[in-house]
């Protein structure tokens, strides 16, 4: 068993693949979408990966005057 930070390939009870990331205290942090393959939420883990690290913050909890 991995330790944390780690991606979680789950399945769900439909058949269908997700995955969790963890943070170094082992809580789930982000939930991905419902994927319908294995190979495609693999993928999803990818692109995570590759984005995520320069992605920027935007606020859109203040809603508009």
């Amino acid at each position: 068993m991995a330790s944390h930070p780690k991606y979680e390939l789950k399945q769900a009870k439909n058949g269908d693949y997700y995955f969790n990331l963890t943070a170094k205290n082992g809580q789930v942090i982000a939930t991905s979408e419902m994927y319908k393959s294995k190979a495609a939420a693999e993928n999803g883990i990818a692109s995570v990966r590759e984005n995520a690290p320069n992605a920027q913050i935007e606020d859109q909890s203040v809603m508009a005057a």
